[in-house]
């Protein structure tokens, strides 16, 4: 492009009058052909970034069992932002924003491919038997509501989740995780409901809770001990709390 824009340039200083006629249509050309150089970009960007999310959802698919067939048209003979559970941004480049497949009987691990999916902002994958890790999410910073609740997941709460930084609403609740919880939740300053219910978390309880605007903070049924944070006591949005079937006891 820059050299077709050189050669007309130079036409046009040449004291040839033959030459400087011929530049002229190359220059009424110029505007439109600009116009396609950048049409051209938007459009390899726009195939791009659907790249990166089919990637990563075909990643989670091939780690799944899915004896329902949910996710049977998950296939390349129709666009992603058609299948089952996917939705997507009303405008181009139709980015995923949202996977929605709850109470499917899926099985298998969650594939962290789906840390992929930078635009999501809901994930609900609860009430199926997905098994393993917590998936690895620290980089879909758009993301407000995570359900993975009623599964068997297990191993610790990685603290790559407190990354998720715009996160309003966690649910954990009902799987098989264990360790602490992570004091680095404090720092997801959107949070207004937390549910670790039904899980074996041991440890004490993080006072850096204390810093959230809960509204829904549940960590009943777990195996944590300790005394209750005296943070907990300047909640003052809190609308429910769950402590019960725990080692706890009140602050001295």
């Amino acid at each position: 492009m820059i050299s077709v824009l050189q050669v007309a340039v130079r036409c046009i200083m040449c004291p040839s009058k033959k030459q400087a006629r011929l530049a002229i249509p190359i220059l009424t050309l110029l505007p439109l052909l600009l116009l396609c150089y950048g049409v051209g970009n938007v459009h390899c960007s726009t195939i791009r970034q659907n790249r990166i999310d089919l990637q990563a959802l075909l990643g989670f698919k091939q780690g799944v069992s899915d004896p329902s067939g949910a996710l049977s048209n998950w296939t390349l003979n129709s666009h992603f932002c058609r299948w089952n559970g996917v939705e997507c941004t009303t405008t181009p480049p139709f980015r995923v924003n949202g996977l929605n497949l709850t109470g499917q009987s899926l099985s298998g691990q969650i594939s962290s491919s789906l840390g992929d999916l930078t635009f999501l902002n809901y994930l609900d994958l609860s009430n199926n038997n997905f098994f393993g890790p917590l998936p690895l999410l620290g980089r879909l910073q758009q993301l407000q509501i995570l359900y993975l609740n009623n599964n068997n997941l297990s191993e610790i709460i990685p603290d790559d989740l407190t990354n998720c930084s715009n996160l309003t609403a966690l649910d954990l609740s009902l799987n098989l995780l264990v360790g602490s919880i992570p004091p680095k939740l404090g720092l997801l300053a959107n949070l207004v409901y937390l549910n670790l219910r039904s899980n074996q978390l041991e440890g004490s309880i993080p006072g850096e809770l204390g810093q959230l605007k809960l509204t829904t903070l549940n960590l009943g049924d777990n195996r944590l001990s300790g005394e209750i944070p005296k943070a907990f006591f300047r909640l003052f949005s809190l609308q429910h709390l769950s402590l019960e079937f725990n080692m706890l006891c009140h602050p001295t």
